[in-house]
C-alpha cells in the first residue's frame, strides 16, 4: 500500500492494538493488514476509515464477525463485556506470503 505519513501512523495504531488486545506478533498484525488492505487505495489522512478508531478496525482483521454479522467495537472498556465465544478467530495469511513484510 502507498500510504502518507499520517495514514501509515493510522495503520500502526490498529497494528498497536492487535498486538495488545490478542497477543499476536506485530509481524502476524502487519501480515494481516496486508493481506486484507493490498489492494485498496487508501486517501491521504484523514481517510474516511479514520472516522473509527484503530480497534474497530483490528477486530474485523482478526474475527469473523458473529452470527448477526457484528464484530466487537472495541471502545474503551468494552472488552470486559464481550463474550468472546461468539467469534472466531480469523486464520493469519499463509506463512510465505508476500503479505509478511516484517519478521518476528
Amino acid at each position: 500500500m502507498r500510504l502518507d505519513e499520517g495514514m501509515l501512523e493510522y495503520f500502526r495504531d490498529i497494528a498497536n492494538e492487535m498486538v495488545s488486545r490478542f497477543g499476536i506478533s506485530r509481524a502476524e498484525a502487519v501480515a494481516r493488514i496486508n493481506d486484507r488492505y493490498r489492494n485498496v487505495d487508501i486517501s491521504p489522512y484523514p481517510d474516511l476509515m479514520c472516522h473509527e478508531f484503530p480497534e474497530y478496525w483490528a477486530y474485523g482483521l482478526y474475527y469473523y464477525p458473529d452470527e448477526a454479522g457484528r464484530l466487537p467495537t472495541g471502545g474503551e472498556g468494552d472488552d470486559e463485556s464481550i463474550d468472546f465465544s461468539a467469534f472466531k478467530v480469523r486464520p493469519a495469511p499463509e506463512p510465505g506470503s508476500p503479505v509478511w513484510t516484517i519478521k518476528d
